[in-house]
C-alpha cells in the first residue's frame, strides 16, 4: 500500500477507463473519485484536496479541450495538485499547450496502468516500490 494519504481525481468520459484507474489506485490505499465531464469535476475540486489528478484531453466524442481546462482550473485553484493529461490525439501542439498550463505529465493512450502508477509516484516525490 503505497497512496495511504493521497486522492486522486480521475476525469475520463469512459466509464471503462474510469472503472479500471479507480480499482487499480485503489488496490495500491490511493482514495479515488471519478468525474465523467467538467462541471463534475469542478465541484470536486472546489470540495476536496487532490494530490493528483488524471484528466482526459477529450470528454466527449466532439473534438473538445475540456482536459486542458481541467488543467488550467487546477494550476489556478489548486496549485499544489499535480496534473497529468491522457490522450489518444496528441500532437506537439496539444503537448506544448498542456504544458503551458502547468501540467506535470502528458500521456498519450493506451498506457499500462502500472506505468501511470509510476508517474503518480515520481509526481508525489516517490520512488516505484521494488518488483515482487
Amino acid at each position: 500500500m503505497f497512496g495511504m494519504q493521497h486522492k486522486i481525481l480521475v476525469v475520463d468520459d469512459e466509464e471503462s477507463i474510469l472503472f479500471a484507474m479507480s480499482a487499480y489506485f485503489m488496490t495500491h490505499g490511493y482514495q479515488v473519485d471519478c468525474a465523467r465531464e467538467m462541471q463534475e469535476a469542478e465541484a470536486l475540486l472546489a470540495t476536496v484536496r487532490y494530490s493528483v489528478v488524471i484528466a482526459d484531453w477529450r470528454l466527449s466524442e466532439l473534438p473538445s479541450t475540456e482536459g486542458i481546462e481541467i488543467v488550467r482550473y487546477v494550476h489556478e485553484r489548486c496549485p499544489w495538485t499535480r496534473t497529468i493529461l491522457l490522450t489518444a490525439y496528441g500532437s506537439p501542439e496539444i503537448e506544448r499547450e498542456a504544458r503551458r498550463w502547468g501540467v506535470d505529465s502528458f500521456l498519450h493512450k493506451p498506457l499500462p496502468l502500472p506505468r501511470v502508477a509510476q508517474i503518480v509516484l515520481e509526481l508525489l516525490g516517490r520512488s516505484p516500490p521494488e518488483p515482487a
